[in-house]
């Protein structure tokens, strides 16, 4: 089976992705792991304001078949929280790079981003 693994991403060998932005980035988990989930019917996130930190979790995301940790791939400050996955946590299913995104991180260090995966580890890691 093929999944789709946008090059243009940095991903955390936890199934976590990353775009960096002007000065956010944004973090969601990749289309892997919400196949791997199944159907997502909740998911826990961080409140804005509060600071995450790099590899440590930041929250849950629960499917029907399991309940999963998410995290950080990044430390930083979470300035955004897609709260269209409080009331629709299937969007995490429908679309995990475009409406399913989870955060927007303020990173604290963006040397941080050099210990991601690019998309072909990512892609080698999953097959």
């Amino acid at each position: 089976m093929s999944f789709d693994v946008p090059d243009d991403l940095r991903y955390l060998e936890s199934h976590e992705w990353t775009q960096t932005g002007d000065s956010s980035v944004r973090v969601g988990i990749s289309d892997f792991a919400q196949d791997e989930l199944g159907d997502v019917v909740f998911v826990e996130l961080p409140d804005e304001g509060d600071t995450i930190e790099k590899d440590a979790e930041f929250g849950v995301v629960e499917s029907i078949k399991a309940v999963s940790d998410l995290y950080a791939p990044v430390s930083g400050e979470v300035v955004a929280v897609n709260e269209a996955l409080f009331d629709e946590p299937e969007l995490v299913n429908d679309d995990p790079y475009g409406d399913g995104w989870m955060l927007e991180v303020d990173p604290s260090d963006p040397d941080e981003f050099d210990d991601l995966l690019s998309a072909d580890e990512y892609r080698d890691q999953i097959e």
